[in-house]
């Protein structure tokens, strides 16, 4: 059965939605501003690989808005398929994004700003991991609502609903 998730997922979800979605506002509506300035403070990671391309920066911001989108329409819907479907897209962008800032130095960051950026990026992964698990868990105890319970009544019911 395609249940509900749990609403610390929903909430947590909403919270994974946000930098997204101003991430790729900004970066859609203001493309070279977010690549000379992003994350909005010291370093700057965009710039810090240039050369800077409007298309792409767009493109991407574009991504992140998506992305945005689909877990914040999961977390309101709060149907599990439609979780698993928003967080598995989610991870499915940023794992090879933390694998690729672990494996590729930025030349215009220190190691030590590299190895910062990798960390912060995979905490992302894994707290879209731990959301993922999350919308698994299922209640045990749940009390079933009026209409789960007329529906089991009504399909043993020998007369029929």
């Amino acid at each position: 059965m395609d249940g509900r998730v749990k609403t610390w997922v929903r909430g947590a979800m909403v919270a994974l939605a946000v930098p997204q979605l101003v991430i790729g506002i900004w970066a859609m509506t203001a493309p070279h501003h977010w690549y000379e300035n992003f994350p909005g403070v010291h370093p700057h990671l965009i710039s810090a690989e240039p050369p800077y391309n409007a298309h792409l920066a767009t493109d991407t911001g574009i991504g992140f808005f998506a992305t945005g989108v689909g877990l914040l329409l999961a977390a309101a819907l709060a149907r599990r398929s439609g979780v698993y479907v928003a967080l598995v897209t989610f991870l499915a962008f940023a794992l090879p994004h933390a694998l690729y800032h672990a494996l590729h130095e930025a030349p215009g960051l220190t190691g030590g700003e590299d190895a910062s950026e990798a960390l912060f990026l995979f905490s992302a992964v894994l707290f879209g991991a731990v959301l993922l698990w999350g919308a698994a868990q299922r209640d045990a105890d749940r009390i079933p609502s009026e209409d789960e319970t007329t529906f089991v009544h009504s399909a043993r019911d020998q007369a029929g609903p």
